[in-house]
């Protein structure tokens, strides 16, 4: 997350603008006693809340308008504009506000506002300034959160933010805080980003909003008829209510030579630690996959000027998920800077300095990372008896076939309404979405979880954006030059767009967002 200071661009709202400088729906960035403020107008009401994005200081000036809210065009964050609230993840910070006022036909910015609750009460913090606090009867005295990931970060936020003040433990296997994983594969791994951007809390936040840190600990049954989740070592949390966010773990190659000391998998901050230990003192890389995950570990080894190979068995990198225009584009993006592709490749072997391929093509290697997906974490799940589906079984409100146990992240597979089809989706925005909708029915809201899946990947300065699902398709409409690097990607099924993926056209995609939800 960037701490840079924001550049002061546009008019200055303290001195006033027009007001019709300002139709309705409109939103205008400038800056108030030096401070970048966007300016936005719904009718007669006014707002100024603060310009940048609180998750990667997104410009919310480019971003789009609904109702009462404002959309980051660069990963879909969502604020209240009357609060400054963070609706919506990947954001978690709120924006710092202002007053308004109208001078004749000028508008002015003028003191900045405390951090209120929606409902106008005293928030817990000024981290947390609203929604209002969900008061339903019979709210549970003690809930446990398995899994400090995204879905469970942000739904032991989203507890202490809906006023929530019982007993809440999360328990999570790693030794770390919740820390932002996207970046673990992209600009930390490439050596742009230190390692304090990579905790989303520090330790005195958990302890300062009572959130229980079970850390390094590993659950071992879940007993969901007594209510009674059981550590490893030995340890027994009794609860009222629980959230399954057990994640995902990586598809381990049954190659031979696949333990050795120089292969590597990338899923934990620990594995992108030894990943970058050892690429500073390795020359040559080989990685075996040409997924999400094995192409922006690719862009980062070349980030620290290491020659890299990619092995992958598709014709075309990430076809299967973007189709053939986007799969060219990244195979060509990652050809510019130097990257080998063997396509249509499977590994045979690894040997102490290299990898043999299938067909006999030897690859010299003294680092090797397999990238070939991740299978979701069921075990405590199914010993617990619940629904499984390929994932944990989920109803529209994220509960399991247990009453009173949620589940959310990378196991869960829920019933999609655009689709008709049941889902599972394994990226970062959904994860810590479902994770607050989850908190907020686990306090009673009875609330349908029907944001739409988004995601982004990163490939050198080229960034894909991807909103919405499409697991098949009949049709890609592609508007735009993708080999110029702007362009839209919609797929279709039956004459209906189910997904669109973007580079250059941020905007365009967020709208697109909104779209969908319509």
């Amino acid at each position: 997350m960037s701490s840079d200071t924001p550049q002061l661009t546009g008019p200055d709202l303290a001195r006033g603008v027009p007001l019709s400088q300002l139709p309705d729906g409109g939103m205008l960035a400038g800056h108030a006693n030096g401070e970048a403020v966007l300016l936005a107008r719904r009718g007669d009401e006014l707002f100024a809340v603060g310009a940048q994005c609180t998750h990667y200081s997104g410009p919310l000036a480019e971003g789009v308008m609904v109702g009462d809210t404002v959309r980051c065009p660069w990963h879909h964050a969502c604020f209240s504009l009357r609060t400054g609230e963070a609706l919506r993840a990947p954001a978690l910070n709120p924006l710092p506000r202002w007053r308004v006022e109208r001078r004749g036909e000028l508008v002015v910015v003028a003191e900045k506002l405390p951090a209120a609750a929606a409902d106008g009460a005293t928030p817990p913090s000024a981290t947390f300034p609203g929604p209002a606090p969900l008061r339903a009867s019979g709210a549970p005295e003690r809930v446990v959160i398995v899994g400090a990931g995204a879905a469970g970060a942000a739904a032991a936020e989203m507890l202490r933010r809906c006023g929530y003040a019982g007993s809440l433990t999360m328990v999570g296997a790693e030794d770390e805080t919740p820390y932002d994983r996207p970046n673990l594969s992209k600009d930390y791994l490439a050596g742009n980003a230190p390692e304090e951007w990579i905790p989303l809390r520090g330790r005195d936040f958990y302890a300062g909003h009572e959130i229980t840190l079970a850390l390094g600990a590993r659950a071992a049954a879940l007993d969901a008829r007594n209510r009674r989740l059981t550590l490893e070592d030995g340890r027994e949390l009794p609860f009222d209510r629980l959230l399954l966010a057990t994640g995902a773990d990586p598809v381990r190659l049954p190659l031979p030579g696949s333990e050795r000391p120089h292969v590597r998998y990338l899923r934990s901050l620990a594995d992108s630690r030894a990943l970058i230990a050892r690429a500073k003192e390795s020359a040559r890389a080989v990685v075996l996959g040409a997924s999400f995950i094995g192409l922006e570990v690719a862009a980062s080894l070349r980030a620290r000027g290491i020659e890299v190979h990619v092995v992958g068995p598709e014709a075309r990198p990430l076809e299967r998920v973007l189709g053939p225009q986007l799969g060219a584009l990244v195979r060509s993006l990652h050809e510019e800077k130097g990257v080998v592709f063997h396509l249509g490749q499977t590994a045979t072997a690894v040997g102490e300095r290299d990898v043999t391929l299938a067909d006999g093509t030897r690859l010299a290697a003294d680092l090797v990372v397999i990238g070939v997906g991740v299978r979701p974490n069921v075990a405590l799940a199914e010993g617990a008896g619940l629904a499984l589906d390929r994932g944990v079984q989920v109803s529209e409100t994220l509960e399991t076939s247990a009453p009173g146990i949620y589940a959310a992240g990378d196991i869960a597979r829920w019933p999609d309404e655009r689709t008709g089809e049941r889902i599972r989706v394994e990226h970062w925005v959904v994860a810590e979405r479902q994770g607050q909708c989850a908190a907020r029915n686990i306090l009673g809201a009875a609330e349908r979880y029907d944001s739409v899946p988004f995601f982004w990947s990163s490939h050198y300065d080229v960034t894909v954006a991807y909103t919405g699902h499409a697991e098949r398709w009949d049709a890609i409409d592609v508007d735009g030059d993708p080999s110029s690097r702007d362009c839209a990607v919609r797929y279709q099924l039956a004459g209906r767009t189910l997904a669109i993926a973007t580079v250059g056209r941020d905007r365009e995609n967020l709208e697109a967002e909104v779209g969908m939800e319509k």
